[in-house]
């Protein structure tokens, strides 16, 4: 029932400080996964990994950009023209930047995932998935990516029964989840927190990673 005060008032919202997050999606990305594949899964066994928030699973350095080939520079393309696509001045202006890039390949078998991190020293990221590892088609199987609310947790550690009604208002103070699938870009800034969740599959889940800096 609508009070009295409210039937006199005009009420509207608007969201402010709001955190872009880009899906991309590539169609019939089959063959565009099966070259990414073939590299990264050759790559595996001649390089070592190394170890930043990975909790397992192989992680190849920095340097995708020099051996995915042809497909690798084309996807690190798109993420490059998503972020010119929402990147401006602070007069709302189009700007051209010469973006430095640094990109890394994951593997993640069973029980594998990343601890929450952010990307420090770079303005955009990206995450484009090569293979799924079934999770597309089985939410059982976790490996979730994993987005911190950037506003802090005192919503929830105060009152977390409750939530703001407006899209997005129930992960106030806690986290929003995207179910990974072959062919998905996502497009984000680079201080934003973010994790992986384990996977619970037995397949191998395959991903790329793209930092944008200036």
């Amino acid at each position: 029932m609508e009070s009295k005060a409210e039937g006199q008032a005009g009420v509207s919202v608007r969201s402010f400080f709001a955190t872009p997050i880009a899906r991309v999606e590539i169609h019939d990305a089959t063959a565009i996964n099966a070259a990414l594949r073939h590299a990264i899964t050759e790559r595996e066994k001649t390089t070592p990994g190394v170890e930043h928030s990975n909790l397992g699973g192989w992680q190849s350095p920095g340097d995708f950009q020099e051996w995915g080939g042809e497909t690798g520079l084309g996807i690190i393309g798109l993420a490059v023209e998503v972020a010119n696509r929402f990147t401006c001045d602070r007069e709302g202006r189009p700007v051209n930047i010469d973006w430095k890039v640094g990109a890394w390949a994951n593997i993640n078998r069973a029980q594998q995932g990343n601890a929450f991190h952010t990307h420090p020293g770079a303005y955009w990221s990206a995450s484009y998935y090569v293979d799924d590892g079934g999770i597309a088609g089985n939410p059982a199987l976790g490996g979730e990516f994993e987005i911190k609310d950037p506003r802090g947790v005192a919503p929830a550690m105060y009152a977390p029964a409750l939530a703001f009604a407006v899209p997005g208002g129930r992960s106030a103070g806690a986290s929003e989840l995207i179910r990974p699938h072959a062919g998905l870009m996502l497009v984000f800034p680079s201080w934003l927190s973010h994790g992986v969740r384990p996977y619970r599959g037995n397949e191998t889940r395959i991903s790329i990673a793209i930092n944008l800096s200036l």
